[in-house]
């Protein structure tokens, strides 16, 4: 039996399909569509999971939508109505979207997939990520934890999964929503909602919890079992065309920052205090699911299960023996939830758990691409490339790495998921000083305060952070062990740490010239004079520990655990870097510029290593040198080609 999950018309639009309770494909339709967090009917995806399965929407049983569309249009409609005249504009701009197509979800799917007189089923947002968070764990029986923005009206809940059934015992209504809080001071710290929450995270180590107090005394009331009300008079969510108004602004004193402008401290600070506040909310929420449910493992998804830091305190400071998140914890993997939940709660079909394993498949569960169909696309473009054999590949690119070079890595099935996962990853030294950097400016073209991630050998964790725990998926963030660390540098030694950073500028602005970013070289010439700048610069660079690529500001690192059975050539890479170097550790960063999707293709993977400063390019078993590839030419300007997020 085949049952196809579609999440869509929010963001991040996804397709699954599950076989007789097995997971066979999971993709979002911003891989294909190439649009960032895509929202649309993910046509794409769909097509790409029934051809990886073989067969055609003929042979699916069952669809499941991953909310209830009518529910979600009382929501607002009500919303609406309670705030009127206020949000006017906003409720013209919603509504025709909603008359034409959100609320015939069932007239969309039987049209564009010529699904006709079968059983479409449509159970709520959370329970759909419930089913997402528990159905696919290691656990026979857990609590579950979802946070997110809103689904239709409910924004928190939880209760406990048993076997093939989640039974939701309590949730928290719109409009209140730590996701939506956390969403809020993404916007007014100049990041785009639903996209930049993680940038919102990796900025807090760099502040202070200065205004935890102003936020709980005038934002949200926080309870002891973790349940919360906002303050909405001080947001323009409900029915706004914007997160927060005059009202949030005059509260701190400042106007929400502009895109893209230089980072001052105070949006630092405010990005920690954020933090800190939904910390507490989320281990007050843990500590209340355990006692109230008794389980001992506890799953989540939502949006806000993404917030790896928070996840990291859950695991470390929580009630709970053992914890597993979704790895696509937002509306993607609803699509995935909605199919499980078919199969298990809708059509009472046995649910099988092989212990201390999950059912995800290490989320490698998007396309893959032969070495037949590389080398066809390699010879069509007239690359130059070499083939190197399955059991030479591993040496070779740890050869390169430990030169200090950056490399595409492009290995079998994409990840479902925002993380890259060692399928679509670009890897480097973790040792080099320079790695951050130089991934930040030259590969990503993405802020220079945003970390990357190790990719450590699983048996090997703990002997370099203080941790013994798997996290495949990089949802965990822990420290880094004391005696690995380098403290900062004193104070006195300001001065000459600053003219450092000034030289640093004046190589960027020579650097950025030299490839014809004359606009972003004028943006950095600016910063040579700017103090605040230099000092938060002197900060990022300073080396933190003996892989400073991957060591944030506090020590702390986001960690994937690699084993070999999940994924034994990237395995391999990490073992021999680790048998020359004494450190069990590779950067892995999402394959992509800054605001590109990951890349899917060959075909996209080598556009976007021809248009950065990678050295090399892994697919599959041909390894390209930039040097020896012919000049590369566009037509247009490729960066204005994707939104910055």
């Amino acid at each position: 039996m085949y049952i196809l999950g579609i999440s869509a018309f929010y963001h991040d639009a996804a397709a699954a399909l599950i076989r007789d309770g097995e997971i066979v494909a999971a993709a979002q339709e911003e891989r294909f569509s190439r649009v960032k967090h895509d929202l649309e009917f993910p046509a794409r995806a769909i097509e790409y999971c029934l051809k990886e399965a073989g067969i055609t929407m003929e042979d699916v049983d069952y669809v499941g939508f991953y909310d209830k569309p009518l529910l979600k249009f009382e929501r607002i409609l009500e919303t609406y109505l309670s705030y009127a005249p206020k949000g006017f504009k906003s409720f013209l701009q919603a509504m025709p979207v909603w008359l034409k197509q959100k609320l015939h979800i069932r007239e969309l799917i039987s049209k564009e997939l010529g699904f006709h007189g079968k059983k479409i089923i449509f159970p709520e947002h959370h329970e759909s990520h419930a089913a997402s968070a528990f159905f696919p764990s290691p656990f026979r029986e857990a609590a579950f934890l979802t946070v997110d923005g809103v689904g239709e009206w409910t924004t928190t809940s939880y209760g406990v999964g048993k076997d093939n059934r989640v039974e939701l015992q309590a949730s928290i209504r719109f409009p209140h929503s730590l996701g939506l809080l956390y969403a809020a001071f993404t916007y007014y710290c100049g990041f785009k909602v639903n996209s930049g929450e993680y940038k919102l995270m990796g900025l807090a180590p760099y502040g202070e919890p200065k205004y935890v107090d102003l936020i709980k005394d005038n934002l949200i009331d926080i309870k002891e079992d973790g349940s919360y009300r906002l303050n909405v008079d001080y947001f323009e969510y409900p029915v706004g065309l914007r997160m927060v108004g005059k009202k949030f602004s005059r509260l701190f004193g400042r106007p929400p920052q502009r895109p893209e402008a230089t980072m001052t401290q105070f949006y630092m600070d405010c990005a920690r205090s954020v933090q800190d506040v939904t910390e507490e909310v989320l281990l007050k929420m843990a500590r209340h699911v355990h006692r109230e449910t008794g389980m001992e493992n506890l799953c989540l998804a939502g949006g806000v299960a993404l917030n790896c830091v928070a996840n990291g305190r859950i695991l470390r400071e929580g009630p709970f023996k053992e914890i597993w998140i979704q790895p696509a914890a937002s509306d993607a993997g609803g699509a995935l939830g909605v199919a499980l939940f078919v199969w298990h709660q809708y059509l009472g079909n046995e649910r099988k758990v092989t212990e201390g394993k999950d059912s995800q498949k290490g989320s490698y569960l998007g396309p893959a691409f032969d070495n037949q169909e590389i080398e066809h696309f390699l010879k069509e473009i007239k690359a130059d490339y070499e083939y190197v054999p399955d059991e030479e590949l591993p040496r070779k690119v740890a050869d390169l790495i430990l030169e200090e070079n950056v490399i595409g890595w492009f290995q079998g099935r994409m990840e479902f998921g925002p993380r890259a996962l060692g399928a679509r990853s670009i890897i480097g030294d973790a040792r080099s000083p320079r790695m951050q950097s130089i991934m930040n400016l030259k590969i990503k073209f993405r802020e220079s305060f945003r970390p990357f991630a190790p990719a450590v050998l699983r048996e090997r964790v703990a002997d370099f952070f203080e941790t013994d725990y798997a996290s495949p998926y990089m949802l965990l963030v822990t420290d880094v062990l004391p005696e690995k660390r380098i403290p900062m540098p004193d104070p006195d030694r300001l001065g000459g740490l600053l003219e450092e950073q000034k030289e640093r500028l004046r190589r960027e602005v020579k650097e950025l010239q030299e490839v014809n970013r004359l606009e972003d070289a004028g943006k950095v010439e600016k910063q040579i004079g700017n103090e605040d700048y230099l000092r938060f610069r002197t900060i990022i660079h300073q080396v933190r520990s003996a892989a400073p690529a991957i060591t944030h500001v506090n020590y702390s690192a986001r960690l994937q655990t690699v084993t070999r059975e999940d994924n034994p050539a990237y395995y391999d890479i990490i073992k021999i870097v680790d048998e020359r170097t004494g450190i069990p550790i590779i950067v892995n960063t999402s394959f992509n510029v800054r605001g590109e999707p990951i890349v899917c293709t060959p075909e996209e993977a080598f556009r976007c290593f021809m248009r950065t400063k990678m050295d090399y390019l892994v697919l599959g078993n041909f390894v390209l040198d930039k040097k020896k590839q012919q000049e590369w030419k566009e037509e247009f300007d490729w960066m204005e080609e994707f939104t910055l997020d």
